[in-house]
């Protein structure tokens, strides 16, 4: 009995001290997966409200300090030490200025400074399933230290700061100073947002950040090049400085140095690539590459956003493929719209961000890697899946442009010649009334196609020509010629807002989850502008150092143009137009260089989708002449902003 005793009391002790414990993790609940999903079984007006400021590595606005990133926090109650919980991510420069999403939503305060409404319905939704949710202030906006540079140094590893602190690796502070430990967290982390903030999630994630385990990029830029530039023909001059402005709310002088200072390396005088956007590239940049992501991608876009361009998405897509990287993607048709406003998609929207967050953060085995990878729109809120994106075993076919106007499939005559001077000329007056000439475009159209084909991927105009100048602009477009109901992407961005709500997640007074509902514009027109691309001549080798075409000489210009998914219709007509600078979509002015065109040389080749008996493309032997003027709405105001 003598040797029971000390046993007996170290059991007893044990007990002692294990109880109250195990009580006060029995007395809340833990994580609920239930048919492959996290189960809302905390509550959202409990959760802890929380801020505090992320020490980063960089000194943008040059006082002499590191910056700090101003992080506001909504967890679940019971989330700490005993019940690690992972993190979902918005980090954004428009918290106070232009708010997120269709409703424009900015955070509001309470009188502690903590945030007692969370634009958009990840913290609704989320939070009493089991995560953290993060608004994260952009360095140079909000409440944050610093100044923005536009994708470059200090947009970046501000946001890497936040997830090198969730893993241990940086310091935070409250607001008394006092040090900031993220003991509630599992250091799992997703980064998700539209335009600049998904631009943000791709640049962390090119880091190689440890600890950032997927990202959903959403209308997101890869390139600033290419969100800028297109070979050689800038969209908009001053833009660095615009933007950067733009989303600083600080008084003018703050930043006007380093906004002045991004002015003069953003190289504007020229348009080639230099160290500025190799800086501001996360293919292949100075800060990060695609070769160093970690996480795993749902990359959503739209074919027709000619905000962030979907050259964007397709070259960051085609790299993360080549890699092998776990990826998904949804491809719409409307213009800069996030997937929660694709009609009649909202809640297939929200359960599928859901199971993939649980599949990479939570580790649910859900199923949602082993589905078809694409969603594709094909038509005004119709909608496919597909293994991949774009259509796998898609056929190239060149279609070539003849003297008489015509497009085909077998080359022009030797010597075919077709002539235009480097003019600008909007987009509306590039497609119009095709089958007269004007001085400033060429036109060439096939004849009334017998079946439906389908354009998927991006297509490559490959031009022989010779110019009386060094250079000049050159615009290829790629339209579909024939009356039919299109989705309305230039209308609203393609989208209509309703007065009817519907609600996704809990709500407080403060903060509730529901969103008025859209419905996708359609306008039934004559002709689509499909796909759509520039390129400077002196370009046409090298994106960093111009090189002039010899005047009077013959040289090759081959380029890609923007993406595209898209049926041309039995019946229609495929046209290409070829012309100078597009006053639409650039700021430049033409060269006014007389550019000609060897016809027997120059083609565009189309991805169509595996299938297609494309020998019946006809020729157009009976000339096209579409109406007398056919007017597009041009972008809304704001076109150029995200």
């Amino acid at each position: 009995m003598s040797q029971l005793r000390p046993t007996l009391i170290a059991i007893a002790l044990t007990l002692a001290v294990a109880t109250p414990a195990q009580a006060a993790v029995a007395a809340g609940p833990g994580i609920t997966v239930e048919n492959g999903r996290t189960q809302p079984v905390f509550s959202y007006a409990d959760a802890v409200r929380e801020h505090v400021y992320v020490e980063s590595t960089v000194d943008s606005d040059l006082d002499g300090k590191l910056d700090r990133v101003r992080v506001d926090i909504i967890r679940p109650k019971e989330s700490g030490p005993g019940l690690r919980v992972p993190v979902i991510i918005d980090e954004s420069p428009y918290y106070d200025n232009s708010g997120r999403g269709n409703e424009s939503e900015r955070k509001a305060y309470d009188e502690a400074g903590n945030v007692t409404k969370f634009p958009l319905f990840y913290d609704n939704y989320f939070v009493p399933r089991g995560y953290a949710v993060l608004n994260v202030d952009m360095l140079g906006t909000t409440r944050s230290d610093g100044c923005p540079d536009m994708g470059g140094k200090a947009d970046v590893l501000g946001g890497k700061a936040v997830i090198d602190w969730l893993n241990g690796r940086a310091k935070a502070y409250k607001s008394d100073g006092t040090p900031a430990v993220a003991d509630w967290t599992t250091g799992k982390s997703a980064m998700i947002g539209k335009s600049y903030d998904g631009t943000l999630a791709n640049a962390v994630a090119a880091t190689g950040v440890k600890g950032l385990e997927t990202i959903v990029p959403i209308s997101a830029i890869s390139s600033w090049y290419k969100y800028q530039r297109s070979n050689g023909v800038i969209y908009n001059y001053d833009y660095v400085r615009y933007l950067t402005n733009a989303v600083d709310t600080d008084p003018d002088a703050k930043c006007q140095q380093v906004r002045d200072g991004l002015h003069a390396e953003d190289g504007d005088d020229t348009g080639d690539h230099n160290r500025f956007w190799a800086e501001r590239d996360y293919i292949a940049g100075l800060l990060g590459d695609v070769s160093k992501v970690r996480a795993s991608v749902f990359v959503v876009h739209t074919v027709n956003d000619l905000n962030v361009k979907p050259d964007n998405f397709s070259t960051w897509w085609k790299e993360l493929a080549d890699r092998h990287v776990p990826r998904k993607i949804w491809v719409g048709q409307t213009q800069h719209v996030d997937p929660f406003d694709f009609e009649g998609r909202r809640d297939l929207w929200v359960d599928t961000l859901h199971r993939w967050f649980d599949h990479w953060l939570h580790g649910v085995r859900n199923g949602i890697t082993q589905e078809p990878r694409a969603d594709v729109e094909i038509g005004p809120a119709q909608w496919i899946t597909q293994r991949d994106w774009p259509a796998p075993f898609a056929l190239k076919a060149s279609l070539r442009p003849a003297s008489d106007g015509s497009l085909g499939l077998k080359p022009a005559k030797k010597n075919s010649t077709a002539s235009f001077t480097d003019v600008n000329m909007s987009e509306n007056d590039m497609v119009a009334d095709v089958g007269t000439a004007d001085p400033g475009r060429v036109a060439f159209t096939t004849g009334a196609l017998p079946l439906d084909l389908r354009l998927s991927g991006t297509p490559t105009a490959d031009l022989r020509v010779k110019l009386d100048k060094p250079t000049s602009n050159l615009t290829a477009l790629l339209v579909d010629f024939g009356e039919a109901t299109r989705v309305d992407w230039r209308r609203g961005q393609g989208i209509t807002t309703l007065t009817e709500e519907d609600c996704h997640g809990e709500s407080t007074a403060a903060d509730d989850g529901c969103y008025r509902k859209v419905v996708t514009n359609v306008a039934t027109r004559p002709l689509e502008v499909v796909a759509r691309g520039w390129i400077d001549v002196q370009n046409r080798d090298s994106l960093t150092r111009a090189k002039p075409l010899p005047v009077g000489t013959y040289g090759t210009v081959k380029w890609l143009t923007l993406p595209q998914d898209y049926t041309f219709r039995k019946g229609h007509r495929i046209g290409l137009v070829i012309a100078g600078t597009d006053s639409t979509y650039s700021d430049e002015t033409g060269t006014g260089a007389n550019v000609t065109v060897d016809l027997a040389k120059s083609s565009v080749t189309l991805p169509f989708v595996l299938g297609t008996p494309l020998a019946d493309v006809p020729k157009d032997t009976a000339r096209f002449h579409g109406p007398d003027q056919v007017e597009l709405p041009e972008p809304e105001p704001g076109f150029h902003f995200f």
